[in-house]
């Protein structure tokens, strides 16, 4: 910890080995050593692709994929929620119909330009070729508030908020024929949370939630696809008790009047035998702190990230 650390994740400029794999009958994700995961459902008629990658160009290889498997045309983009790094790439796909919740669109409306200024700045390998992504922001065609179920020919394709916890926003895609989930951010497996912008309060209900479900097969939000109801048990343990170890340790820390560097240095210590060797550990904590701290604070909706704020907390924390 004496030592400071470059921001954010500017060093990390490893490529990682991509996984295209089949996890249930019309279910595929796309993985990456824990970056940012793609879900695609291959319907009857048609494909969705739930999280788009960071860029276009990105995106392109998720399509090369696809084709490799079904020459269905891509109907539908599902944003699972509003961060640059999941939604930028959506113009690679043709898409007729981008899909959101109203929350998220309403993030998108509120802190999106900042957002992406913010993200492109943290993490400048996930944006390979950030010259491919369209002027302005990803805006959803259409939006929904709670459930929306779509038929891709007779598969059934439910689209839920089960609760606020990596945003407000949250959206799972849920194939209830097969028992399979698109879950987003949040449930990651064998990666750091990233709670920058979450409701830790809310997050561990929602993972419930997603539990009471049952499902058989999960493609989170980073790391390997989980393929069996063991798999899925862990990767919904593993980031409950992360979550609940952050606020834990922050909300100690608030109550004894500890000032949020304090903290953050405590919490750091406490949790780095535990999680350290999740992908993103080093590059979430300071977020995650400093959102745990102003929820045990009072403050109960997140404040927006911006480029220079990422920078003045990045310098206070790891400085």
């Amino acid at each position: 910890m004496s030592q400071a650390k470059k921001f954010a994740s500017q060093a990390d400029m490893e490529e990682k080995k991509i996984t295209f794999s089949q996890i249930s009958e019309h279910a595929w994700a796309y993985t990456a050593e824990g970056d940012p995961n793609t879900g695609i459902v291959i319907g009857d008629d048609c494909v969705l692709v739930a999280d788009t990658q960071a860029t276009p160009a990105m995106a392109a290889d998720v399509v090369r994929r696809i084709r490799e498997v079904t020459d269905k045309p891509i109907k539908y983009v599902v944003l699972t929620h509003y961060h640059a790094v999941r939604v930028l790439g959506a113009a690679g796909y043709g898409a007729e119909h981008i899909l959101a919740s109203q929350d998220t669109r309403d993030l998108i409306v509120e802190r999106g330009e900042q957002d992406k200024a913010s993200e492109i700045g943290r993490f400048p390998r996930l944006f390979q070729n950030v010259e491919t992504v369209p002027p302005g922001l990803t805006w959803p065609t259409m939006t929904f508030t709670g459930k929306m179920t779509l038929w891709l020919g007779k598969l059934e394709v439910q689209l839920i908020q089960l609760g606020r916890g990596h945003t407000k926003g949250d959206t799972v895609v849920w194939l209830p024929q097969e028992r399979t989930l698109l879950s987003g951010d949040l449930v990651e497996f064998g990666a750091t949370p990233y709670a920058g912008d979450a409701y830790f309060k809310d997050w561990p209900q929602t993972l419930d939630n997603i539990a009471a479900l049952k499902p058989v097969a999960l493609v989170p939000g980073r790391g390997a696809a989980l393929t069996t109801p063991e798999a899925v048990a862990e990767g919904l343990t593993g980031t409950r008790n992360f979550i609940s170890d952050v606020y834990g340790s922050v909300q100690e820390g608030v109550k004894a009047g500890r000032d949020l560097n304090a903290v953050y240095k405590e919490t750091y210590e406490k949790l780095k035998p535990k999680y350290s060797q999740w992908v993103i550990f080093d590059h979430c904590m300071p977020f995650d702190v400093s959102r745990a701290y102003d929820e045990a604070s009072g403050h109960a909706d997140p404040r927006v990230w911006t480029a220079e704020r990422d920078i003045e907390m990045w310098k206070a924390l790891e400085g």
